[in-house]
């Protein structure tokens, strides 16, 4: 299992992680007609157009698995901290 995530960890672009990061936290927080079990694939398509546009508008399998993997590694990073944090300091925000 841990051979996967290292396998993966070469996809993930920084910058399509932060950006689908602050829009997970928006889209969570500011559109309460999206029910939350969406925000994952809403960031899994916004990875994946981010890391096209990154690349020049190129297309290819990487590029493709690299926003696939940045914007579902956003969805994880928000997991994360909300657990590191605890539930009751959480709850505050």
């Amino acid at each position: 299992m841990e051979y996967i995530f290292h396998l993966f960890a070469g996809y993930i672009n920084i910058v399509v992680l932060g950006i689908c990061l602050c829009t997970g936290y928006i889209i969570k927080h500011s559109v309460p007609i999206i029910d939350n079990k969406y925000i994952p694939l809403i960031l899994a398509i916004l990875g994946v157009v981010l890391n096209v546009w990154v690349h020049q508008w190129t297309f290819s399998p990487d590029i493709l698995l690299g926003g696939l993997v940045s914007g579902l590694a956003a969805t994880g990073v928000h997991q994360l901290v909300k657990h590191l944090r605890g539930k009751d300091h959480y709850r505050r925000w």
